[in-house]
């Protein structure tokens, strides 16, 4: 775990217009900057970065966050990975609270393995220059030296120790924990890449984290992918993901093949939006990491058996990902083709026509449940639903599972009230988790607590006793009073810089502050006087603390006609009365 105290130093030296820039360049826009969003499509710059505090949001799509978040988003990272990115780009060393079983293996394994893999990787490609029955090879699948040159392939001869040539100490362990070299019963050590093109295996970093080897010949494996090591988890990576991502952003689309080769092949037509898994199905992680980058996922399979199996394991995958909005669609190619020969023959015109008649996983998985019962029987119908509920049951998208049930309802001969009781759903359970319904007029809370964020300095202004008091309040946007309390708790008086998003990432308060940090971008737009400025706070706090003790005094006069008051109560009810003529803060 990383401390906090870290995250908020690191954001405190990172800026978030120069970690954004490199990837979406910005223009000065007032006091801030702004750009068409990376995270939707749009004509008009709706996508503005604060730089005086060090956030981004979109008013189109929503999207927010911190330097962290956006490397976490447009890159597709892990919350840890986003981290030590940005902590290696200003110098800094990520420190941890406790050393997972990961670091304390990494820690074990002495050299760093990223550097030991990208020499493996120059060699591989200076030894296919001198190959020339790789390059011929790569020749007849129509790659070019630019492609092969863009995705770093290359080369591993013959032979069985020909990694010693760039490693003099060729027993050095981290040769075997990188995956590059095997030792035998005898403790002779050898090269576990021989005679085969190299596709080097690129993190979202750019770090060469393993290798998958195609043999030339006929012989087997066909392919062999390094093993799982400290750096390289099959399970997690994609193939191609690094050099895709820019065009998987301007497609809006992603599509996920089988083979290092489709991917490259598919680039070498043009179409540069593809990425494959390394040897395994799909899995959970790679779905939740391609949903980061793209509102759509085609998965593109053989139209064979093991095609359409392949296909239905990925579906299996991908249920506790799904989210509302986004859509997995299925491609099956013609029998005999795979998206390299395809592509080869027919062209990047053909391969997308193809592409946008890919069928919804919503109509594959209902057309694949149907083909194996009778539904004209009802035995057929109960079988249907059997096979449906574990299915139905983990997707994680609300709308699409009520919509899919409705359709299997139907195709079972009940009602959907029916199908709920019997799958386990509850009916008021069925819609995605009702979120607080916008008031027409905004909290003036949340005004507070916009002007708060703008200006940290108020906070001296705000007694949280005042806010106590409302807690459970009816009349009182608990969201709001609650979500301002913590930001004043965590601000220490406003003389503390905190970064307010990384500080409330998965707290209950976290929507209600990301929330006001948007709605704090209008002030920043306006063109106030600091004592104006200062004005519209005391005068929206006041507005507040009369809100408040309204509510309070019509909670008493509630309890009062059902049991009466105490004289603690009676003490509050004449106080709050003198307190609705006074200032706040009096």
């Amino acid at each position: 775990m990383i401390p906090q105290s870290f995250i908020q130093d690191l954001l405190g030296r990172v800026d978030i217009v120069e970690v954004v820039d490199r990837h979406v360049k910005l223009k000065r826009s007032g006091a801030n900057y702004s750009a068409c969003c990376p995270f939707h499509t749009e004509k008009s710059p709706s996508f503005t970065v604060s730089p005086t505090k060090q956030f981004y949001h979109c008013f189109g799509c929503g999207a927010h966050g911190t330097a962290i978040g956006f490397m976490m988003e447009y890159s597709g990272m892990g919350f840890v990975d986003a981290v030590k990115d940005l902590a290696q780009s200003v110098g800094m060393q990520v420190p941890e609270e406790a050393r997972s079983e990961y670091t304390q293996r990494r820690t074990e394994e002495g050299p760093d393995l990223y550097g030991v893999l990208l020499q493996a990787a120059q060699f591989y490609r200076n030894q296919l220059k001198d190959a020339p029955r790789a390059i011929e090879y790569l020749k007849k699948r129509g790659l070019s030296g630019e492609i092969a040159k863009r995705f770093g392939i290359g080369y591993a001869p013959d032979g069985w120790q020909n990694l010693e040539q760039v490693f003099p100490d060729y027993a050095d362990k981290a040769l075997n924990a990188a995956g590059l070299v095997k030792q035998n019963e005898e403790g002779r050590r050898y090269d576990v890449f021989r005679d085969r093109i190299m596709f080097p295996i690129v993190d979202v970093r750019g770090n060469i984290i393993g290798f998958g080897g195609r043999v030339l010949g006929d012989g087997e494996p066909k392919y062999l992918n390094s093993p799982e090591t400290p750096v390289f988890e099959k399970g997690r990576e994609l193939y191609g993901l690094f050099h895709a991502r820019r065009a998987i952003r301007d497609a809006g689309c992603v599509i996920v093949v089988e083979g290092y080769m489709d991917v490259v092949a598919l680039a070498q037509a043009g179409v540069e939006y593809a990425v494959a898994t390394l040897g395994t199905a799909t899995t959970p992680n790679h779905v939740q990491k391609l949903l980061r980058q793209s509102d759509e996922i085609v998965f593109c399979f053989d139209g064979d058996a093991a095609g359409r199996r392949a296909a239905w394991r990925a579906l299996e995958n991908s249920l506790t990902q799904l989210v509302d909005g986004k859509q997995l669609r299925f491609l099956f190619l013609p029998d005999g083709e795979d998206p390299d020969t395809y592509v080869r023959t027919n062209g990047k015109a053909a391969f997308e026509a193809l592409l946008a008649k890919a069928e919804p996983l919503s109509r594959f998985l209902l057309d694949e449940l149907r083909a194996n019962v009778d539904i004209h029987t009802s035995e057929g119908r109960a079988r249907l639903m059997q096979q449906a509920k574990p299915l139905v049951k983990q997707i994680a998208a609300p709308m699409l599972s009520l919509l899919i049930r409705k359709e299997l309802a139907q195709l079972a001969g009940v009602s959907q009230q029916e199908l709920d009781a019997n799958f386990e759903i509850r009916a008021q359970g069925t819609p995605a988790p009702a979120r607080r319904a916008a008031p027409a007029t905004q909290s003036i809370l949340r005004t507070v607590l916009e002007l708060l964020i703008v200006e940290p300095r108020f906070a001296a202004l705000i007694r949280r006793d005042d806010l106590a008091a409302a807690v459970g309040v009816a009349g009182v946007d608990q969201a709001d009073l609650q979500a301002l309390d913590a930001v004043l708790e965590a601000t220490g008086g406003g003389e503390a810089v905190i970064n307010l998003g990384e500080l409330f990432r998965g707290s209950p308060h976290e929507a209600a502050v990301r929330q006001a940090e948007a709605g704090a971008l209008r002030w920043q737009d306006r063109t106030l006087e600091p004592g104006e400025f200062e004005a519209e706070f005391r005068g929206a706090w006041e507005q507040a603390m009369v809100l408040i003790r309204k509510a309070r005094i019509n909670a008493l006069l509630e309890k009062s006609k059902r049991q009466g008051w105490n004289s603690e109560e009676q003490a509050q009810y004449r106080l709050l009365q003198q307190a609705l003529s006074m200032p706040a803060g009096k």
